[in-house]
Parts: structure tokens; C-alpha cells; sequence
């Protein structure tokens, strides 16, 4: 902490004395995440540097497009995006290299880049999620096993987000894994959802029709994020996460500096302010998304309900999101034509 008040006070020197009156833009998440940083997180970053911050919420996929749209003249400094579209924006050259610094060199290896273009954030983990009282009624064991998605008892009442949505996504890379074969021979996972398909109630894209209808009972197993559970948790909802005994798979929230945007120094700080022990902590709790920074502390309360520690983060799968995004714009048509027809 020390370290890092050293860094922030040497640019606060700078920034109060020649830049009080700028501001540097911040895109990233809505919903919580934007609540978070807000009233939490941008705050101390402002209060130490003088730098004005101002958050822009959106969606992976909307914030790519505008850095691709504003690439001659960016506006936005500092770039949150998911794991798959940020290595889309590492490609088109849109990210800086990360400076090394006191809170970044803390970061777990599976959380970096070989180039260190951008930085792991947060850990998310897909699994499965279930209703405990449809599954008491009934007498059915919790599900522990990507398998039992193919378990006929839960015909007309499972729920999977399609494959424009990152859950979905995975969830075809885990059954192609699952069968022989990986995000480099896909065919299985197509094979294996075939068989999946005539099982699910709906392919819902929508995280609150998603919520809806495990809320209700409606639909009793399906695929998700512990993010997402753990907030429909949190609002008395009987449902709960479930971590495969094959392993779930990480979403990885990543952080970038946007290459030729404003502020490039005050954007490599601020970085550095979000993987702070701190920060990493606030951006757990306002997300579900576990900590990147080894050094993070958290309450045993939620420690429990995230992806947290070594042991935890070393279970989860990777996958090749270069591959990933090569083929989904052909995964995707073949998704329309023979799964979700």
C-alpha cells in the first residue's frame, strides 16, 4: 500500500498542478459494477490525483465497438471488457502495454497476457445452477456433473443462455471438451448439444428472464455464472451454484490502457488503483467476480460464495479465446440452424 500511495502521490503532483481540470473516461460494466465504481472506486482515485473520472456504462461488445469506431481519436483511457472481446481488442492494437507497478506484478499468471497488453480484473467461473426446491420435491440429488445435462429427468426444464451470450458459448467449448474434442475441433460439442437441445425449456438470453425463471421453479438446472447466482442468492431466490467435478470455466473480466487515448500515465495509475488489495475487494463484492490479486482479503462470508486463492483460481478452464473468436461467427450460424431451431 505503501508503494502504491508513492505512485499516486507523485502523480498527483503532476496532475493537480497542470491538469485539475481534466477528466479521463472510464468504460466498463453497468448494473452494480458502475454503483461500485461510482461511490467506491473512482472517488479515492480522484481525491489523490485530482484527475476527474467519469464511468461509461456498457456492455464488452458495445465498448469494443466504440474503440474500434474511435480509434483515430479515442476519448475513452481506460477499457473493462470480458476475456473473448478484449483479446479481439488486443488484435486490432487498440490496448497499451501495462507498466509494471506495485499492485500489477501481485496478479496471478492465468490472469495476464503474454504481450501485457491488458490485466485480469476479476475471475468468473461458469457452471451450473439449480433450483434446491425442485430438487428436493423431487428427490434429486444436486447436480454434480456437466452430464447431467444430458439427464432426461430435467427434460423441459433446463435453461442455457444461447450462444451470443458467453455462458452459452462455453458451454458448447465444454461439451466439445467433454467428448473428444476442444475449441480446435468443435464438431463434438455440436454433437453432444444435439443431444442437449430437445431438453431445454429456453435458450434465454436475458440475465432477468434467466433469473425469472430458476426463480420460480419454472426451470430447474441449467448454465450460468457464480456472479449471477450469487446475486439471485442474495435477493432469497432457492437456487445455487455448482462447480462440475470437470471444472468450470473462467470468464476473466481484463482491464486495458487504451493505446493513443488521453491521459495514458493517470490511465496506467488508475489500473493500478483497480488491482489494489482495496479496490480488488470492492470489485468483488459488487460483483461476484473473485480477486486477481493475491494479496486481496476477504471476509470468510464472501471468500466462500466467489473464486478466491490459489487452490480456487488453479481449477478453473481456460480457454483459447483467440480460437474462440476465429470460429464463432461459423459456430454461431451452424448454433441457428441445427440447435436453436
Amino acid at each position: 500500500m505503501h508503494k502504491y500511495l508513492i505512485v499516486i502521490s507523485t502523480l498527483a503532483m503532476t496532475t493537480l498542478s497542470a491538469h485539475a481540470a481534466d477528466t479521463m473516461y472510464v468504460a466498463g460494466f453497468g448494473g452494480s459494477v458502475e454503483t461500485a465504481f461510482r461511490e467506491k472506486i473512482i472517488p479515492p482515485f480522484e481525491a489523490a490525483t485530482g484527475m476527474k473520472v467519469l464511468y461509461v456504462a456498457g456492455n464488452s461488445t458495445d465498448t469494443l465497438a466504440k474503440l474500434q469506431a474511435q480509434r483515430d481519436k479515442q476519448d475513452i483511457s481506460v477499457a473493462i471488457i470480458d476475456d473473448a472481446p478484449m483479446s479481439m481488442a488486443v488484435d486490432f492494437g487498440l490496448c497499451a502495454k501495462l507498466e509494471s507497478g506495485p499492485h500489477s506484478d501481485n496478479v496471478y499468471v492465468s490472469a495476464r497476457r503474454p504481450g501485457n497488453e491488458a490485466i485480469g480484473l476479476g475471475y468468473g467461473a461458469t457452471g451450473l445452477v439449480y433450483n434446491t426446491k425442485v430438487f428436493e420435491k423431487n428427490g434429486w440429488p444436486a447436480p454434480t456433473s456437466w452430464k447431467d445435462l444430458e439427464d432426461k429427468r430435467y427434460a423441459g426444464q433446463m435453461v442455457i443462455p444461447p450462444i451470443g451470450n458467453g455462458f452459452g458459448l462455453l458451454a458448447l467449448v465444454m461439451q466439445a471438451r467433454l467428448n473428444g474434442g476442444s475449441e480446435t475441433n468443435i464438431e463434438p460439442g455440436f454433437v453432444a448439444m444435439k443431444r442437449i437441445a430437445p431438453s431445454v425449456l429456453a435458450w434465454e438470453p436475458s440475465p432477468g428472464k434467466m433469473a425469472e425463471l430458476l426463480q420460480t421453479g419454472d426451470a430447474s438446472l441449467g448454465v450460468w455464472g457464480n456472479g449471477r447466482v450469487r446475486a439471485l442468492v442474495a435477493q432469497g431466490a432457492p437456487v445455487k451454484f455448482v462447480y462440475p467435478k470437470e471444472g468450470a470455466l473462467v470468464i476473466l473480466s481484463e482491464v486495458c490502457a487504451v493505446k493513443g487515448a488521453p491521459h495514458p500515465k493517470q490511465a496506467q495509475a488508475f489500473i493500478q488503483h483497480l488491482l489494489s488489495p482495496d479496490m480488488q475487494a470492492v470489485f468483488t463484492e459488487a460483483t461476484g467476480l473473485g480477486p486477481v490479486n493475491k494479496k486481496t482479503q476477504l471476509a470468510p462470508a464472501l471468500a466462500a460464495d466467489v473464486v478466491y486463492g490459489q487452490e480456487n483460481v488453479a481449477k478453473l478452464i481456460k480457454v483459447d479465446t483467440k480460437v474462440v473468436n476465429a470460429g464463432r461467427a461459423a459456430w454461431t450460424s451452424r448454433w441457428n440452424r441445427e440447435i436453436e431451431r
